[in-house]
Parts: structure tokens; C-alpha cells; sequence
């Protein structure tokens, strides 16, 4: 899965990168947090978690013609038939393979596809040596990015919920628009820290995975095809991360080899054993 990330572009940067047409990301928008959100929305996060806000790449149409705009959405899927937003916690991701079929993801799919943009996530490694104070399984955070330095694009559904507590439907407190990463099989040396990855789009497959007149899921079953490895490069990285009111650019540091026990290398699969003095 993909449940933290590092979002720490500027808007600024994010409108130059993704070609943005209209930057509505100051625009009024509902949260669904009790207290502030730290950092606040569209602000650099390097700890993005679900039920924030982040900055999505969408295209709608404006005045009948489609416009690439950048906004802020709540992470965290909540269908348009949903009851209450509550559920959306729990639907941060979907799975590529099934996201064609399940009722929750397709229509989305269909014509609610956004891009992500990441400088990286992070992700969990469950020690096959090592154990915690509790006697538990140690978990490694690790941070993955793209080995080129270039941006990481996670592919994106979104919908809207509409509040029907709240009468008027031009008020925005009554919408809630929120989004989900999808994800795919990991590629090799990446399974060693888990399983599943995010699906991340190149470049050249931006425009066609926002096209708003692709509406067939055929058409768009090549982007969610296994891609070729080699694309990401990991590292371990400090416990800190674990924490969701950590925040911060030395979240990307390495941690120290003197750290790290019972770690799985990704790329030679040997087991890395702290130093011991």
C-alpha cells in the first residue's frame, strides 16, 4: 500500500512542473480534520498522511473546454453514495488490478483520474530477524524515489460527496472532494520492503492518463500494466517518519548503519545487523 508520502513541492513548483493551466488551490475547499492541519494545505509536507489535504493534478472542463488545474484534495476516497465521509480513512488506496470492477473506484475511474505528485513515499519493511520492546516483528520506514531525481507521479481517482445535512449546494462546505493512489504489484528489490507500490505514470502518459474524453477502462490498461524495474531507488530512514506529527525535509536522511537491525537490503536481499561497539 501507500499510506505516507513526501509532498514537498511548492505550488509554485507544481504549476511549473505540471504545465498547470488554472491553479485553484486556494480556492474554498471542506476538510474533514477536528484540528488544523499541520503543515497547512498546499504548504511543503514531507509526512503526507491520509485525511489531509494534498495537491492533486486534475483536468475539468471550464467555459466547455478542459483545463489542467492544480487543487487541494482530502486523501482518502469517499464515494458519492457514501452516508458519511468516516469511510474515506480506509479508502486511501486502489488496486489497479480490480479497480475496473469494484463500485467504489470504476465510475471514478472512468472520468475522475488525477495525478499525485510526490517527491517520494514511504514505506514499511517487517523484519524477518529482528524485534521490537513488545517482541514483535521490527519495522524498517524506508523512503523510495525515483532514481533519475525526477518528479514521482502517482496515479489518482477522485470524487465528490455531497453533504446533504447542508441545504445549499453552493455553499462549499457542503462538497467534500477527496482522492485515492492507485497501486500495483512492487517490482523486484522494491518487494523486499513490501508488496504493493503506488502506480507511477512517466511523463509521456500524463496528458492521456487525464484525458477527459477516455472513458474506457480498455483504454487505459497499458498504464497499469506492471512497469519496467529499475525506475526507484530506497533507503532506510529514521523511525521519526512513524510519526504523524513528525515533519520536515531530515526526514529524508538516512538512517545511521549503526540503526538499522535485522534490515532486508532490497537490492542484494542480505540481511544488514546493527553495529555493535
Amino acid at each position: 500500500m501507500c499510506g505516507r508520502y513526501a509532498a514537498s513541492a511548492s505550488l509554485d513548483e507544481l504549476v511549473e512542473e505540471f504545465a498547470i493551466e488554472l491553479d485553484a488551490s486556494a480556492g474554498p475547499s471542506r476538510s474533514i480534520l477536528v484540528n488544523p492541519q499541520s503543515p497547512p494545505p498546499g504548504s511543503p509536507d514531507w509526512n503526507m498522511a491520509p485525511t489531509k489535504q494534498a495537491p492533486v493534478v486534475l483536468t475539468r472542463a471550464v467555459a466547455g473546454q478542459p483545463v489542467r488545474q492544480l487543487r487541494l484534495l482530502t486523501w482518502g476516497l469517499v464515494p458519492s453514495w457514501s452516508k458519511d465521509p468516516k469511510g474515506g480513512v480506509r479508502m486511501i488506496n486502489a488496486r489497479a488490478e480490480t479497480i475496473a470492477t469494484k463500485p467504489a473506484y470504476a465510475r471514478a475511474l472512468a472520468a475522475r483520474r488525477a495525478l499525485v505528485p510526490a517527491q517520494g513515499w514511504y514505506e514499511w519493511q517487517v523484519s524477518p530477524t529482528a524485534t521490537d520492546a513488545k517482541g514483535k516483528p521490527r519495522k524498517q520506514p524506508f523512503f523510495i524515489h525515483r532514481g533519475d531525481g525526477d518528479v514521482v507521479a502517482m496515479a489518482g481517482i477522485y470524487e465528490f460527496w455531497r453533504d446533504r445535512e447542508i441545504a445549499d449546494a453552493d455553499d462549499p462546505a457542503a462538497w467534500l472532494t477527496t482522492f485515492a493512489v492507485l497501486t500495483t504489484h512492487a517490482e523486484p528489490g522494491l518487494d523486499r520492503i513490501h508488496d504493493r507500490q503506488p502506480v507511477v505514470l512517466e511523463r509521456e502518459h500524463w496528458q492521456r492518463w487525464l484525458d477527459p474524453d477516455l472513458v474506457q477502462a480498455e483504454a487505459l490498461a497499458d498504464l497499469l500494466d506492471p512497469q519496467p524495474s529499475g525506475r526507484f531507488a530506497a533507503y532506510p530512514i529514521s523511525r521519526a517518519v512513524s510519526s504523524n506529527r513528525a515533519n520536515g525535509p531530515h526526514l529524508l536522511d538516512p538512517a545511521p548503519s549503526d540503526d538499522l537491525d535485522g534490515v532486508l537490503d532490497p537490492v542484494t536481499g542480505e540481511i544488514i545487523t546493527a553495529r555493535r561497539d
